[in-house]
């Protein structure tokens, strides 16, 4: 059975291209059934309607406190039924209301070996910290900022001269391999959140996640 999947988005939405082009593959088990965003020129809108997908832009400015905008953001997810919410680039902390409406059903993908280097700038944190390696986790999401249980991590090196946007080039192109994998094992419920835990088969995945190298 297909899952249905909505992602949100306030930029470009690469990551949202990834995961159409996922679904576009034979047997993969979800279908992307909205895109919502929070910036009306997000490019990511114009990719799904490109492909077919229904639209939806809410402005955070038309709304007096994140409590609000959430609420308004949740009844809207709700009229797609959805059975996934995927975090493609969406720039704005969630409501621990929100987290909470959709536990176990929320996807993010932060551009660093989390739990290192939480929050934004990751890639010149990375450099500045003089780190070798550098990478992208697929988590859920918690009330925490970027601290829910981690599904799967890429790694990439680090090379001297690095500057910022070098790196976060080398990790975007992981970005787009592991992010519509990570949809495909949720959506074939191999992956699944029990106790602010990640399992897989019904394992227990480390802190860093599947294939970790520890």
């Amino acid at each position: 059975m297909t899952s249905r999947v909505v992602v949100l988005i306030s930029g470009s939405g690469t990551n949202l291209q990834a995961i159409i082009d996922a679904c576009n593959v034979a047997d993969y088990p979800a279908k992307i059934v909205g895109v919502l965003s929070n910036k009306a020129d997000a490019y990511g809108l114009v990719r799904a309607q490109n492909a077919n997908i229904d639209t939806s832009f809410i402005s955070h400015k038309d709304f007096t406190s994140r409590e609000q905008y959430d609420q308004a953001l949740i009844k809207e997810i709700d009229l797609y039924n959805a059975d996934c919410i995927v975090l493609a680039g969406f720039m704005r902390i969630l409501t621990p209301k929100f987290v909470q409406h959709f536990n176990g059903k929320l996807l993010n993908i932060h551009p660093s070996l989390l739990p290192k280097y939480q929050g934004l700038n990751t890639h010149q944190r990375a450099i500045d910290a003089g780190d070798k390696e550098h990478g992208v986790s697929v988590h859920f999401v918690t009330e925490e900022l970027d601290g829910g249980p981690v599904i799967l991590q890429a790694k990439v090196p680090v090379f001297d001269g690095d500057k910022a946007d070098d790196l976060a080039q080398r990790v975007h192109q992981q970005e787009h391999r592991i992010y519509p994998l990570v949809v495909k094992w949720f959506c074939a419920k191999r992956v699944i959140m029990q106790n602010d835990n990640a399992l897989m088969d019904g394992k227990l995945l480390p802190a860093s996640g599947y294939a970790s190298e520890e």
